[in-house]
């Protein structure tokens, strides 16, 4: 499940196509930082691993995002950091021991004509990337040459880290008043696992099933991150694949900052809500997008 994906696919679901994108938006925008790149520029979403490319020329390479091994030419390299690679290299990226996504990017970006605005994709809508598929063996990843540029790396103490737990806060939706008392109670304090049900259209929790008083409704436009209750009262949380209308009733909305840890997570990895006001929700939003892009780089000096 190799994909290559862009800042993500915008205005479109007017007509039935999601926005896809990644979905760890802060590793996939560091090595885009990190590269020099524009925000956005299509890049390499690696789940669990077992990448294995080879350079056809000269570049600048970068790897952020889950613990994958990264391997040039058979020598294990840092994360997090800008590699110089020559035509004919071999890049590897070996299984992920923490976390489950990672994001490989070259200099200038993959060059991916888009598709209704982006170049990501969307297996289920078989739309962008290449042939909008995931990567098969001996596809050709176009790719400027451009060796020259600063060999950049984030500091050890300012990376992520990736656990087996993640912490959703919620932002309370108008359907929430047909959610008992005790529904809401037990939703916001109970720990659930994520199932062997989880992609990037959502993830599928097991625990403390949620009673709602209405089966069903009209279908409607879904927002990311939208905490779906279907009639077993697993909650669902969908991703950036998600359809664009459905008719469960839903609890809440994920916070943005918060979906991207819980995409990091396996099955069998925990997860606990919490409530959280609109106004808090923007708040954290901006303070982070504010770290992210004042985040100190350092260069190497190899």
């Amino acid at each position: 499940m190799s994909l290559l994906q862009d800042g993500g696919r915008f205005g479109q679901q007017r007509i039935g196509l999601t926005t896809g994108g990644p979905l760890d938006p802060e590793a996939f925008a560091l090595c885009n930082r990190l590269l020099g790149n524009a925000p956005g520029a299509t890049a390499i979403e690696v789940s669990f691993g077992g990448l294995v490319l080879k350079a056809t020329v000269d570049t600048r390479l970068c790897v952020t995002g889950a613990e994958l091994p990264l391997r040039i030419n058979g020598v294990e390299q840092d994360r997090w950091r800008v590699h110089a690679v020559k035509s004919g290299d071999e890049i590897a990226l070996d299984f992920a021991t923490a976390g489950c996504r990672a994001y490989l990017g070259v200099a200038g970006g993959f060059n991916v004509a888009p598709q209704f605005g982006s170049s990501s994709t969307v297996v289920r809508e078989h739309i962008g990337g290449l042939a909008g598929d995931k990567l098969q063996p001996g596809d050709e990843l176009p790719c400027a040459a451009g060796s020259d540029g600063p060999l950049l790396f984030l500091p050890e103490n300012l990376r992520p880290g990736y656990s087996d737990h993640a912490l959703l806060r919620v932002i309370p939706g108008y359907q929430q008043e047909h959610f008992p008392a005790l529904q809401k109670r037990r939703f916001f304090n109970s720990e659930y696992n994520v199932s062997e049900r989880c992609d990037r259209m959502g993830y599928r929790l097991e625990g403390a099933a949620i009673e709602c008083d209405i089966g069903g409704i009209l279908s409607e436009g879904i927002c990311f991150g939208a905490i779906q209750i279907p009639a077993d009262g697993q909650p669902i949380v969908l991703l950036n694949d998600r359809q664009t209308i459905g008719g469960y009733p839903k609890i809440g909305a994920a916070l943005s900052l918060d979906v991207a840890r819980l995409a990091q997570l396996t099955p069998g990895a925990t997860v606990r809500f919490e409530a959280i006001s609109p106004e808090d929700a923007h708040n954290a939003l901006h303070l982070a997008r504010q770290r992210l892009y004042s985040l100190p780089l350092a260069e190497s000096s190899i």
